[in-house]
């Protein structure tokens, strides 16, 4: 199981680590913590030098109730830190996090390597035609409404029959319009309830029937902290062991704040499967 960044073949049979790069400054962890050039290389440097696969990187918070941000501002924050990035990094494979579709081909122009969309395409009706055209992968997550309204669109038959019947239909207009590379996100805190994002975890091994990739993005989250009763910043443990689950699972990539330890969690899980 592969997929093509910039001519280098990625083997996702072997789990890889996502690191995440905010360069907003409302989101629910790191936001406003990297404010700066030196800031932002030194913490792109950390996270290559511990393992990160990936760099993600978003200009557009989408923590529920996340306040609007135009495309003009997205693209004014994000484009000048690929730039930077690759300019220090010139082989950071870059994955942008955007559910915009000129975002996404200005930022794949500019040298990104990959396209993370929370709305798989929903949010932007050109956005698979123009992932499409790009010739790059792209993660599309699920998430019902806008990371304004989410949190209203919480009622689901049956959650994990809706979610693969949700990324059936996108894989096959994906595919449909020349999309190769495909990796799929359920999508944790979008459009769930605390009950639900564990019971989406609890099913994950079932996403392995949909035979693509399947990324996970848990770190830090509330589904952690408010279960714990303690906060964002005291979640690394919480974050550890889900990921751990996670990964049990069939989880390919983790999308993670803290690199060290989830490659540590990859190295460990890996280990069981000598």
């Amino acid at each position: 199981m592969t997929i093509n960044c910039k001519g280098n073949l990625i083997d996702l049979l072997s789990p890889k680590v996502m690191g995440i790069l905010n360069i907003t400054p409302d989101s629910f962890y790191d936001g406003g913590h990297f404010k700066n050039e030196t800031a932002i290389l030194n913490h792109v440097e950390s996270m290559l030098n511990q393992g990160a696969s990936f760099i993600d990187i978003g200009a557009y918070s989408s923590r529920p109730n996340a306040d609007f941000v135009s495309e003009s501002i997205e693209l004014q924050r994000i484009l000048p830190i690929i730039e930077t990035v690759l300019k220090h990094f010139p082989k950071a494979l870059i994955s942008i996090d955007t559910f915009r579709s000129a975002v996404a081909k200005q930022c794949i122009e500019a040298g990104a390597a990959l396209v993370n969309d929370i709305s798989a395409g929903k949010l932007d009706k050109n956005m698979l035609q123009t992932v499409a055209n790009l010739h790059v992968p792209y993660i599309m997550m699920h998430m019902e409404g806008t990371p304004q309204t989410m949190q209203q669109h919480t009622n689901y038959s049956n959650l994990t029959k809706d979610i693969l019947f949700y990324f059936s239909e996108r894989i096959a207009l994906a595919k449909s319009l020349g999309i190769v590379d495909i990796v799929i996100d359920p999508g944790f805190g979008f459009a769930k309830n605390l009950e639900q994002n564990y019971e989406l975890l609890n099913h994950l091994e079932l996403f392995k029937m949909i035979e693509k990739p399947i990324l996970v993005g848990v770190s830090r989250k509330s589904m952690i902290y408010k279960t714990l009763e303690t906060t964002a910043n005291e979640a690394l443990n919480g974050t550890t062991v889900l990921n751990t689950i996670a990964l049990q699972k069939g989880a390919s990539i983790l999308r993670v704040h803290d690199v060290k330890e989830a490659m540590e969690t990859v190295k460990l899980v890996e280990s069981l499967n000598i």
